[in-house]
């Protein structure tokens, strides 16, 4: 997914409910409009991948795909998975339009239920957040375990509220970097932190104010 996103909770008032999926949720979210995010990849992404030695990347909530066609530019063989299928139809039309469609295989799944088989030099899972029950934790550590010996897991997701957020929701926290590594539960001596830090950014709010957000990463990477 892109840099601007998951702002769904505040910006839109919906959640995915009993009678409405969350595949559903995010169809009708992704029709609201004919392009969600920016087009751009994500600057943690960027930051945190430039240098590595290109392999097979698993890009998890790839969204409308800038993140999997920024992998494929820079060499990866990619696979990008999303819940919506509008998502993902406007991600495989992005990634013909870069060139890069023999380098990305998208794939349509509900990652609390089912999860792209093999293992990958990189699983990237960039602000993978839903107002809906996502199993994010769960998700998270399949995440962990699909990383193949001497490849990177990376975690990106805010932090907090942007600074233009007025009210709040009590009901939705943001974990910290150190939270989420614990989380994962690793097996000691199994892998090396490389990052686990907070960010800020610059972030326009909707009414095009300045704002920003506090963002954290996680990159680890398995030994073997």
């Amino acid at each position: 997914m892109s840099e601007h996103e998951h702002d769904h909770a505040r910006q839109h008032g919906t959640r995915a409910t009993a009678d409405r999926s969350e595949q559903e949720f995010w169809d009708e979210r992704y029709r609201e409009s004919d392009r969600i995010w920016s087009g751009k990849a994500n600057a943690a992404l960027v930051r945190e991948v430039e240098g590595l030695p290109a392999g097979r990347a698993l890009d998890l909530g790839c969204g409308e795909g800038a993140d999997s066609v920024w992998l494929a530019r820079t060499g990866w063989q990619v696979t990008g998975t999303d819940i919506s299928a509008v998502a993902l139809e406007r991600a495989a039309e992005h990634a013909a339009g870069a060139g890069v469609a023999d380098r990305i295989a998208f794939e349509r799944h509900d990652l609390g239920a089912s999860f792209p088989a093999g293992h990958y030099d990189l699983v990237s899972a960039c602000f993978l957040h839903s107002p809906g029950d996502m199993p994010r934790e769960r998700i998270l550590r399949t995440a962990a375990a699909a990383v193949a010996p001497g490849g990177t897991l990376l975690i990106v997701g805010h932090a907090g509220w942007p600074s233009w957020e007025e009210n709040p929701r009590p009901d939705i926290t943001f974990p910290t970097a150190e939270e989420v590594l614990a989380d994962l539960d690793l097996p000691e001596g199994d892998w090396e932190v490389q990052v686990c830090a907070e960010h800020e950014r610059v972030q326009p709010a909707p009414d095009g104010r300045p704002g920003v957000r506090l963002d954290n990463a996680l990159k680890i990477r398995r030994l073997g």
